[in-house]
C-alpha cells in the first residue's frame, strides 16, 4: 500500500465529502444527536480503515471517506426486487459514488490518474488480486457489523440473515474476520453470528 501523505488537498477533499454527506436527509442518532446518514457512513469507515489499516495510503483512506458519496440520491426502490435488482442497485452506486467523488478530487487539485485509482477503489475492481480493494471491502464489512447488522437483523428472518452473513464473512480477510470476532455485540446477534460462521464471535 501507498505511503500515508498530508497534503492539504486530502484535507480539503475529506471535508467536501462531508460536507456533500451532510445533505442526505436520513438521519441516525448518533451519541444523542441526530447525523446525517451517510456523513455518519463515511466517518465509521475512517475510524474502521484506520484501526484495521493504519498504513492505508492517501487514495485508500479517500475512497473509504467516499464510499457511500450521495448514496440517497439513487434510492434502492428504482430497481427491481430480489438480489438481481440488488446487484444492479449496488453498481449503479458504486459508478455514482466514484464520479461524484472524481469530481471534488479534480477540484481540490488531484491529478486523473490518483483520480482514477480512487475510482477504480470505490468500484472494488479486482477484489481477488487487489490488496486495497480488499481493505475496503473489510472496512465496510466491519461497519456493516458493527452498525447496521442490528437493524438489518428486524427486518430480516433468521434464514436470510444467516445467509447475509455467510456472505459477509466470505468477503471479509482473515485480519477483518479476526477483528469481527471481537466486536461487543449483543447476545441474540452474537448467536446469530456464530451460527452463521462457526465460534468465537463477541461474548462467545
Amino acid at each position: 500500500m501507498a505511503s500515508r501523505a498530508s497534503e492539504p488537498a486530502f484535507e480539503e477533499a475529506c471535508s467536501r465529502f462531508d460536507a456533500a454527506n451532510s445533505e442526505d436527509p436520513n438521519q441516525e442518532i448518533e451519541g444523542g444527536r441526530a447525523v446525517a446518514r451517510e456523513l455518519l457512513y463515511g466517518q465509521r469507515m475512517t475510524s474502521w480503515l484506520g484501526r484495521l489499516y493504519p498504513e492505508a495510503g492517501e487514495a485508500l483512506r479517500l475512497a473509504a471517506r467516499a464510499q457511500h458519496l450521495c448514496r440517497w440520491r439513487l434510492p434502492r426502490q428504482r430497481f427491481g426486487e430480489g438480489r438481481q435488482g440488488y446487484l444492479e442497485w449496488r453498481t449503479s452506486c458504486a459508478k455514482m459514488h466514484a464520479e461524484l467523488a472524481g469530481e471534488i478530487l479534480r477540484q481540490v487539485g488531484y491529478d486523473e490518474t490518483f483520480i482514477a485509482r480512487v475510482a477504480s477503489l470505490q468500484r472494488k475492481e479486482g477484489l481477488a488480486e487487489d490488496e486495497e480493494v480488499q481493505a475496503l471491502e473489510d472496512t465496510a464489512c466491519l461497519v456493516f457489523l458493527e452498525n447496521h447488522f442490528a437493524d438489518l437483523s428486524k427486518s430480516q428472518e433468521d434464514a436470510r440473515m444467516l445467509r447475509i452473513l455467510k456472505r459477509t464473512w466470505k468477503k471479509m480477510s482473515l485480519r477483518a474476520q479476526g477483528a469481527a470476532r471481537e466486536l461487543e455485540l449483543p447476545d441474540d446477534l452474537s448467536s446469530l453470528l456464530r451460527q452463521a460462521v462457526g465460534g468465537g464471535v463477541g461474548q462467545c
